[in-house]
């Protein structure tokens, strides 16, 4: 498949919405420091949800997790606190630049 600029254009628009569409349910939203928002967000994106559903699909969870290499999960937990400091810093663009810019400055960041 050849490059499509216009579908790369559509792929960036339809991630810039999905992003955005994620601070509907926040009617106060302006009423909460942007730390709180986060915090009771990730609280069950970062926490609960991943080993709600790890458990679900997985037979004996703590048993594949123990078979994994000490460095390996050394790197995962490393990528881990990689994705928090970028979530940290998105935090902070939509607190400075606001949802529209934000997004439009955050997304285009990260394709480069």
């Amino acid at each position: 498949m050849g490059a499509n600029p216009a579908l790369g254009v559509l792929f960036h628009w339809i991630g810039g919405f999905s992003s955005a569409s994620f601070y509907v349910p926040y009617k106060r939203i302006k009423l909460w420091s942007w730390e709180v928002f986060w915090l009771a967000g990730g609280l069950f994106s970062w926490l609960i949800a991943p080993w709600f559903f790890a458990s679900v699909q997985t037979n004996d969870l703590l048993g594949v997790l123990s078979a994994l290499s000490f460095v390996f999960l050394i790197w995962c937990l490393f990528w881990g606190a990689m994705w928090g400091f970028g979530g940290l810093t998105f935090g902070l663009t939509m607190r400075y630049l606001g949802l529209s810019l934000g997004m439009a400055v955050a997304l285009g960041l990260t394709t480069v």
